[in-house]
C-alpha cells in the first residue's frame, strides 16, 4: 500500500512530466537556425560541387576555344551565344538574352621604345578607352612624377610637350589604380602630350597590366598606356640622377560606335514567391589580353554551374534563383546598369544580389552590405547598424554550412560593380571573398590564363554560390526582415 507521501507525490510527478513534455514539444516546434534547417541540403550541394567536372569543362572551353572577350569583340558575342545555347540545353525554366549597347574600343597595333639615351623596346599595353597617337607616333622626353601632388607642383613649362610617367608606389589596388583611371587628364591639364602609367600590381615579371581609363570633360585627350613596374622604377631612377630619357609611343587605339551585346540570364523559378529574386553572377567580358580566366570567366562558370547543380538535384527554392553573366563590366558597366533599368520598380522584389569578381583563388567566405537605403551602397562599406548586424547574424548561420570547406567567414562590407545599381536601391549585396594572394599578379594581363586556376578552388566557389544562393532564395523571410 503506498504511503500518504507517495500518494501526494504521484500527481506532482505527473504534472512535472506533463510540463516537461510540453516544453520539449514547444522546443521542437520552435524555429531552428538556418544552419540546422539546411544542413542536409547544403551537404548535398557541396558534395555535388566538389565532385563536379562540368564547371571545369565549361571554363576550359571558354578560355581555350573562345579566349579573351572585350566588349564589342566577336569573341564576346561567341561566348554569349554559346552560354545561352548551353543553358537552353540544360533546361532552366527561363533563359534570356537581355540586349545591351556596349562601348567598342579597339586596341590596334601599339608599341613604345626608349629612343635615348640607349634605344630599346618597352613592354606596354594601351589603356582601355584611350585615343591613339598620330600614325608617326609621339616622340618626346619624359617627366617622371611619384604622385598627383608632385605633378601639380611642377611648373606647366616643365611638363608642356613631354610625356608624363607616373612612377608611383604600389599602395594596394584601390589607391594605385587612380593613376590609371585619371592620370592622362591630369597630365593633359599641364600640357603633356601623352602619359605612361606604372601597372597596378604589387608583383611583376616585366608584365604590363591594362585596364580602363577615363577622360575628364574639362581636359584635352591624350594617349595613355601602362608600362611595367620595372620600367617605371628605372625611369624614376634616371630622373633622380638628372638624366634625360626620350620615348616614342605609337598607338592605333580608337573608339568605334557602340556595339550590340547582351546579358545572359538563366533562372529556376520560385515555387512559392516567383516574383521575389535572388540574383548571382559575374561579368562575362574581359580585357583583350590573356584568356579572362580569373577576371572573370571562372566566376561566371561557378555561378552558372551552381544553378546547374541545384537543378540536377531536383531542388526548387521558394523564390526565383537567377544567374546573370553581365556584359561590359571592364570598360563601361553597361550590363549591370541595363539589368537594373530593365527591372524598373520591380527592383524592390530583389531579395539579395551576389557577385564574384575577385578571381578564383582559395575562397574564404562572403562580405555583405545591406544596400543604399540602409546607408551601405559601396563595395567595402562597413557601416554597423542594428539592421546590418541582424543581416550578418542570419548570413553567419548560412556561412556555418560552408565551414567544412574552409569558406564560412561572413564579414561586413561587400558588393560589386555589376550589382552596385541594385545595392543603391537597397538590395543587400554579397561578394565572394578569396585569399587574394596572386590575383593582382595576373589581373588584366596576358598571364590571366586557365593554368592559373586551381580546379578545386573553382569547385569550392561553385559550392559556396550554390549553398548561399539556394538558402537565400528558400529561407523563411528576407535578409532585411526584422
Amino acid at each position: 500500500m503506498p504511503s500518504p507521501r507517495n500518494v501526494l507525490l504521484f500527481p506532482l510527478l505527473a504534472s512535472v512530466s506533463l510540463l516537461l513534455s510540453s516544453a520539449a514539444a514547444a522546443q521542437s516546434a520552435a524555429p531552428t537556425s538556418l544552419t540546422e534547417q539546411y544542413r542536409e541540403t547544403a551537404g548535398a550541394l557541396i558534395g555535388a560541387a566538389l565532385t563536379d567536372d562540368e564547371g571545369w569543362e565549361k571554363l576550359t572551353y571558354l578560355t581555350t576555344v573562345i579566349g579573351n572577350r572585350l566588349s564589342g569583340s566577336p569573341q564576346l558575342e561567341q561566348a554569349i551565344q554559346w552560354a545561352s545555347e548551353q543553358m537552353g540545353h540544360e533546361g532552366f525554366d527561363k533563359v534570356t538574352l537581355q540586349p545591351v549597347k556596349v562601348p567598342h574600343w579597339v586596341r590596334g597595333k601599339e608599341s613604345a621604345q626608349v629612343v635615348a639615351p640607349h634605344p630599346r623596346e618597352l613592354r606596354m599595353l594601351g589603356l582601355g578607352n584611350s585615343i591613339g597617337t598620330p600614325p608617326e607616333g609621339i616622340t618626346a622626353p619624359i617627366v617622371v612624377v611619384r604622385s598627383f601632388d608632385a605633378l601639380k607642383a611642377l611648373n606647366d613649362d616643365a611638363v608642356k610637350g613631354k610625356i608624363v610617367v607616373y612612377a608611383v608606389p604600389w599602395e594596394g589596388y584601390g589607391k594605385t589604380v587612380q593613376y590609371r583611371s585619371r592620370g592622362a587628364s591630369e597630365a593633359a591639364r599641364k600640357g603633356a602630350v601623352a602619359a605612361l602609367v606604372r601597372s597596378a600590381t604589387g608583383n611583376s615579371l616585366a608584365t604590363p597590366h591594362t585596364g580602363a581609363m577615363r577622360y575628364a570633360k574639362d581636359a584635352p585627350k591624350i594617349p595613355t598606356a601602362a608600362i611595367t613596374p620595372e620600367d617605371a622604377d628605372w625611369m624614376g631612377r634616371m630622373a633622380e640622377s638628372g638624366r634625360t630619357v626620350t620615348v616614342k609611343l605609337t598607338m592605333e587605339a580608337k573608339m568605334l560606335p557602340d556595339a550590340d551585346s547582351h546579358n545572359v540570364i538563366a533562372e529556376i523559378t520560385g515555387s512559392e514567391f516567383p516574383d521575389e529574386v535572388v540574383v548571382m553572377g559575374g561579368h562575362f567580358d574581359s580585357w583583350d589580353v590573356g584568356q579572362g580566366a580569373h577576371d572573370d570567366g571562372a566566376s561566371c562558370m561557378a555561378a552558372w554551374q551552381a544553378l546547374t547543380l541545384i537543378k540536377k538535384l531536383g531542388l526548387r527554392p521558394k523564390r526565383t534563383l537567377r544567374v546573370v553573366l553581365w556584359t561590359n563590366e571592364e570598360n563601361g558597366l553597361r550590363g549591370g546598369r541595363a539589368y537594373r533599368k530593365a527591372l524598373g520598380d520591380q527592383v524592390k522584389h530583389h531579395v539579395a544580389a551576389i557577385e564574384m569578381d575577385g578571381g578564383c583563388e582559395r575562397p574564404v567566405g562572403f562580405g555583405a552590405s545591406l544596400g543604399g537605403s540602409h546607408g551601405e551602397s559601396e563595395e567595402g562599406s562597413k557601416a554597423s547598424t542594428p539592421a546590418a548586424e541582424k543581416m550578418l547574424a542570419k548570413l553567419r548561420e548560412i556561412g556555418a554550412l560552408l565551414e567544412g570547406i574552409g569558406a564560412g567567414s561572413i564579414t561586413s562590407g561587400g558588393g560589386g560593380a555589376d550589382i552596385g545599381p541594385l545595392m543603391r536601391e537597397g538590395v543587400p549585396g554579397l561578394a565572394l571573398r578569396t585569399v587574394m594572394e596572386h590575383y593582382f599578379d595576373w589581373h588584366h594581363t596576358d598571364a590571366d590564363t586557365l593554368d592559373k586556376v586551381d580546379p578545386l578552388n573553382l569547385r569550392r566557389a561553385t559550392a559556396m554560390l550554390a549553398v548561399m544562393g539556394f538558402v537565400l532564395a528558400d529561407m523563411p523571410g528576407r535578409l532585411t526582415d526584422q
